[in-house]
């Protein structure tokens, strides 16, 4: 069984899915920064691809987008940096980015090596529904690399409905229009979208992303969904004062509250 499939039929709620970008801050701490935040206590890792132009990110993930890519990070090292992670760290891991990296390094050649290291899942929000489902969704069925789609306010109830029928993951609950970002709390427009998306009876769990940055925003988000997403405030963390392990430990223990 899929990581992925499992921590969902072991956890029900309060899940917490910590996005970084791999190679920020420094090339060599990605897989330091997958350690610490397993044995800190998130449920699942999102390793974000740098490509230069992150469409769907906020200004805190761009700059690190942007320094990864200057530090020499590519989707070649970081699949070298990932080799038998599986030995250290349990816990899901899926790869986040954009579809020109993963096409340029070829797709059938990344979903092996995402088996082979032992990546549970993609997100590619830039990866249209049809394509995906007419070309790509056989090569990472093979591989048993779940897909993981965006769902957003504006995605009508038709749509919604498809994404789930073809997910095998979870279904990843963008909690507005916006880029990626930190914000302080959620609105009551964004409440009405999670309880009509709760309402829905989705087969597929449901993750909510952008935006959720604190205690409070992740114990509200989590009453509509199975838990949450959090990118650019963990990022700016990793900025802070102290040792990977300390900033990390500081984080998600201020998260869970």
């Amino acid at each position: 069984m899929n990581r992925i499939n499992k921590l969902f039929e072991n956890k029900k709620q309060e899940i917490l899915s910590v996005y970084f970008t791999a190679g920020y801050p420094g090339v060599n701490d990605t897989r330091e920064i997958i350690k610490q935040l397993a044995e800190s206590g998130a449920d699942l890792v999102e390793i974000g691809i740098p490509f230069s132009d992150p469409m769907a990110d906020g200004p805190v993930i761009q700059k690190s987008n942007d320094k990864a890519l200057k530090n020499g990070m590519s989707l070649r090292l970081l699949f070298e940096q990932l080799k038998d992670i599986r030995a250290e760290v349990n816990i899901p891991l899926v790869m986040m980015g954009y579809i020109n990296p993963v096409m340029q390094y070829g797709i059938g050649r990344f979903s092996e090596k995402c088996h082979e290291t032992g990546i549970d899942g993609i997100i590619l929000p830039d990866l249209p529904f049809d394509v995906y489902m007419q070309e790509y969704k056989q090569v990472f069925d093979r591989f048993n690399l779940h897909n993981i789609f965006l769902i957003s306010p504006q995605t009508s109830e038709r749509r919604i409905k498809m994404i789930d029928e073809a997910s095998n993951g979870f279904v990843y609950m963008v909690s507005s229009s916006s880029t990626t970002g930190i914000r302080g709390s959620i609105s009551k427009e964004q409440e009405d979208y999670f309880v009509r998306l709760r309402d829905m009876g989705l087969k597929n769990p449901k993750l909510i992303g952008f935006g959720i940055s604190n205690h409070k925003t992740y114990a509200h988000a989590c009453k509509y969904a199975q838990g949450v997403i959090i990118g650019s405030a963990f990022i700016k963390a990793l900025d802070g004062e102290g040792s990977l392990k300390e900033k990390i430990t500081r984080f998600v223990k201020a998260i869970r509250g």
